[in-house]
């Protein structure tokens, strides 16, 4: 396989995140488990629905993320819901704890994802939609349909 070649697996989306809100910026970030959230995860035990991300200390900690426990596993489970810290640059971190203070901004988990064999989480900086902004959305989404739908019929 070429280096240029990304092998990703998308094991889940949060389709609700980009309804809810704009995404700024995109972020792929590394995950801290352990081997029976992993395999779980390989088994496709996993919810984003309800995640969130927040700075504490420095770190990046993903709330609300519920990966199921692992049938074959023992006491080596841990809590579905626990959070777990997101690995990522210094650097990249205060920018987006600025960004966050600063503009009032949201970390929301937008894709979970395989990439050569580790699981990486794609972060999206957002700003949350009103209601009209979902609304204009939509009916954008829908016009689009109908050109597409009438493209193809002539």
């Amino acid at each position: 396989m070429a280096k240029d070649q990304t092998s990703k697996k998308i094991i889940a989306q949060n389709r609700e995140a980009r309804h809810e809100y704009f995404v700024m910026e995109a972020l792929e970030t590394g995950i801290e488990l352990v081997g029976t959230e992993v395999k779980s995860l390989r088994a496709g035990g996993v919810n984003l629905k309800d995640a969130w991300a927040d700075i504490d200390n420095g770190e990046i900690i993903l709330k609300g993320m519920h990966i199921s426990p692992y049938e074959q596993g023992s006491i080596f489970n841990r809590d579905p819901v626990r959070p777990r810290r997101l690995l990522a640059h210094k650097t990249e971190i205060r920018r987006l704890a600025q960004q966050i203070k600063l503009q009032g901004y949201t970390l929301v988990p937008l894709s979970l994802y395989f990439k050569h064999g580790r699981v990486k989480v794609e972060l999206g900086l957002c700003k949350g939609k009103k209601l009209y902004d979902k609304r204009a959305s939509a009916a954008a989404r829908d016009a689009k349909r109908d050109i597409d739908r009438a493209l193809k019929q002539h």
